[in-house]
């Protein structure tokens, strides 16, 4: 890295400065932790009532202030405490990015409990399958989600109590269900919740990741991990701030280029899923955090968004870079004021090099990125400012509390500009997946964790990625792995082989595509297996580009598909 980068980063990570950090104990590991972190995330709510007065949650015509937030919070917990939710129980949030989303999560983790964001694309089996996977004893869901779920629900029950509150319904509920706006109203009689001590190892939400055995995988992320993923969005804000300052001040950086956003609010516009860290960890914490506000949409659309942007005035979009673009090009894009957005990127999927560029020649704030995971609670390595624009295909440096090796096929640590496996080990790193013992002694060694991607590390310590985990698409920052898809797809009796793949895609970077070999005298269509297949999984995982080959799929010597292969004489082709 550069000096001013690297004499800011040495002052802001000092003994006793801002950003120390000290080597504890964590599960048994020697790990990296922040020696200002808070306890819990609990105590960041609570602190969050000093902004009283604030806008907290903007979404279509309705505005909550922090005062009301809190309320509406104190009202629910005192609900889910008679109802018997408490420390260490688990309670699934099953909805659009509805206000509600956001009280029900502080609600949930102000007792202790964690929460479970259930993708809210899923379909009924899939939900049933997450509800008990992690033992969840209520269910916070929208009217949409509870018509999938409710067929299962007498099923779901007999594994124990499972409570439902419904929002924005006024519907006819099943049994031990309550609609919110009653919930909230009777909690007035209701005695105030227990105090409970939580402990940094606690969980705090349980993330699901899709996963290569052909069910998501439950990642168990814990209060600990949460703050230090908070603190290193924090870090690399700040650490910047100085860097730039030293630059300009050096003569090494022209004033003029150091970009300021004018007449901003803090706060985001957010446009992709709370049930992701995206959306969860690395925007709704951080605005909390700093009071600002938080802009929900009801759907994506990117005329509304640059509408938002003007009226609301505030400093950051989070969304997946095709958003980005299609912020940029939208033609209403000249005609709408963004001067105050300071921040234009995201995360989920790689921001391409000339969208980088664009973004800075368009727009008074900067690009911005960041590379992670939902395993590590958020974020890995930021890039933004001129260090974006000096290198624009790099994912930045890992943040101060995150180790990380690249390493060969025999886990030998490699050199840097040597490209293999990326290996991290730090506070937010997760404690394991639910219910995976076997998935976890993979992934998880003497707390290093194996991202599965591929990439190195250049002299100066910045992330480059070349590749990602086996068998993934990244459809519009939505993870789709291949075993999933293949095993909805092999439940079809006329189905003989099938392997999916990526498909490049203009706007959401990737598609699901899949090649199917069909059983002897068996016939289907495109549509047949979309339709087939749209009954068993999400609708984002659904394979829009399908070809029928009559040969067997190529293979390799120990009989696995050759995926890479076909999937370039199938896109040669150029039919499908």
């Amino acid at each position: 890295m550069d000096k001013h980068l690297r004499d800011a980063w040495g002052e802001m990570t000092a003994p006793g400065a801002p950003f120390a950090w000290s080597v504890v104990d964590v599960r048994g590991v020697p790990t990296r932790a922040y020696d200002s972190a808070p306890p819990n995330m609990a105590v960041l709510w609570q602190a969050s009532a000093a902004h009283a007065d604030n806008d907290y949650i903007v979404f279509e015509d309705e505005r909550l202030t922090y005062a009301d937030a809190h309320a509406r919070v104190g009202d629910l917990a005192a609900h889910l405490s008679a109802n018997g939710i408490g420390h260490g129980d688990r309670v699934a949030i099953a909805m659009r990015n509805y206000p509600e989303w956001v009280i029900s999560y502080w609600a949930t983790i102000s007792l202790g409990a964690a929460v479970v964001g259930m993708n809210a694309w899923w379909t009924g089996p899939e939900m049933e399958f997450g509800l008990t996977d992690c033992g969840a004893r209520a269910l916070i869901c929208d009217s949409e989600r509870l018509e999938r779920v409710e067929p299962l629900l007498a099923g779901l029950r007999e594994e124990g109590p499972l409570h439902v509150v419904v929002v924005r319904s006024n519907g006819d509920l099943p049994d031990d269900s309550m609609h919110w706006p009653e919930a909230l109203a009777a909690a007035a009689n209701l005695p105030k919740p227990p105090d409970v001590a939580i402990d940094p190892e606690d969980d705090i939400c349980i993330f699901y990741t899709s996963g290569t055995t052909g069910r998501p995988k439950g990642a168990a992320l814990t209060h600990r991990g949460a703050v230090s993923n908070l603190l290193n969005l924090a870090f690399w804000q700040v650490m910047t701030e100085v860097a730039e300052a030293k630059a300009v001040a050096a003569g090494t950086l022209s004033s003029g280029s150091h970009k300021e956003p004018v007449d901003s609010e803090p706060g985001s516009l957010l446009a992709v899923p709370l049930f992701h860290v995206t959306g969860c960890n690395c925007c709704l914490h951080p605005v909390t955090a700093t009071g600002g506000k938080l802009v929900l949409m009801y759907r994506w659309s990117a005329e509304k968004a640059l509408e938002l942007i003007e009226q609301e005035r505030v400093s950051t979009f989070t969304g997946v870079p095709t958003m980005a673009r299609e912020l940029i090009n939208s033609p209403d894009f000249a005609k709408r004021d963004t001067s105050s957005l300071a921040h234009l990127g995201g995360g989920g999927a790689a921001v391409q090099p000339d969208l980088v560029h664009k973004i800075e020649e368009r727009l008074e704030g900067r690009p911005s990125t960041g590379y992670g995971l939902t395993e590590v609670n958020g974020v890995i390595t930021v890039n933004s400012a001129h260090w974006f624009l000096a290198k624009p295909e790099s994912a930045g440096p890992p943040l101060p509390i995150m180790e990380a090796h690249i390493r060969d096929d025999e886990g030998t640590a490699l050199p840097a500009g040597a490209t293999g496996q990326l290996w991290v080990r730090g506070a937010n790193v997760f404690r394991g997946y639910l219910n995976r013992t076997e998935a976890n002694a993979e992934v998880l060694i003497d707390g290093w964790f194996d991202t599965g991607d591929i990439g190195y590390l250049d002299d100066e310590g910045f992330l480059f990625l070349v590749d990602r985990a086996k068998d993934m698409v990244l459809r519009g920052g939505e993870n789709v792995y291949s075993a999933e898809v293949e095993a909805a797809i092999y439940e079809h009796p006329a189905v003989a082989e099938a392997a999916v793949f990526a498909v490049p895609d203009e706007r959401l970077g990737e598609a699901v595509g899949v090649a199917v070999v069909l059983l002897p005298e068996a016939t289907m269509t495109a549509d047949g297996l979309r339709a087939h297949t749209a009954e068993l999984i999400a609708s984002f995982k659904v394979p829009e580009h399908v070809w029928f080959l009559t040969d067997p799929l190529p293979r390799n010597a120990n009989g696995k598909f050759v995926k890479r292969q076909l999937r370039e004489s199938l896109l040669e082709s150029g039919t499908d």
